[in-house]
């Protein structure tokens, strides 16, 4: 019975970060760090913030484990690129899933954006950590297919730097990127097009030379 009743209690108490984890996202959004305090997100999540605080001990914790959770998924399409690949087609792929990202996850796009404009004070360890290692590793791919004249040369950090740029922009800027493409082209197919002209700017420009 105990076993049962503890099992019960941590599945509840999983239900509950989740809970509580969902409604920061949505505080810190749009309100930014700084902005946002622990009694709104305890209201978003519909709980007392004596509650709230039983399973987290703070906004800064609550932001921390958000965070390492949003570099997860950020990181996940760059590690897909696989050095035995197409470069063409690896990179079409890249450019193709963090567009997706954009538009499936906006609000952790925006909490990143702010982060970074505030000089990434609580997540620097982390681009310096995992974020780094990673794009090492992937321009030294870019660089060995550049090498084996797969590719043209060009550098593969600002590459990369430039795929995030125009991709994220999607995201960060959704509202003006509908406003100004109106309601005939504002719509889901936005993507699509977007995927079309990004690859024709990355990809046409990186086919070597017959």
């Amino acid at each position: 019975m105990d076993a049962v009743r503890s099992k019960r209690r941590s599945r509840i108490q999983t239900q509950k970060r989740e809970l509580i984890l969902e409604a920061a996202l949505e505080v810190f959004s749009q309100h930014g760090f700084r902005g946002a305090t622990i009694d709104q997100i305890a209201e978003a999540a519909g709980m007392s913030k004596p509650n709230l605080l039983y399973y987290f001990r703070s906004k800064e914790a609550i932001h921390v484990t958000l965070m390492q959770r949003l570099l997860e998924t950020w990181l996940a399409p760059l590690q897909e690129i696989d050095d035995v690949g197409d470069p063409i087609s690896e990179l079409s792929a890249y450019i193709r899933r963090k567009l997706e990202m954009a538009r499936d996850y906006p609000r952790e796009s925006r909490l990143f954006a702010n982060e970074i404009l505030q000089g990434a004070p609580r997540i620097m360890p982390m681009i310096e950590g995992e974020l780094k290692t990673l794009v090492d590793e992937k321009a030294a791919i870019i660089k060995g297919w550049m090498n084996a004249g797969r590719i043209a040369r060009t550098d593969p950090y600002h590459l990369i730097f430039a795929i995030w740029a125009t991709t994220q922009h999607y995201a960060d800027f959704d509202v003006q990127v509908r406003a100004v493409l109106g309601p005939k082209r504002g719509g889901d197919g936005r993507f699509d097009d977007a995927a079309r002209f990004l690859e024709q700017l990355f990809l046409d420009g990186l086919k070597p030379e017959a």
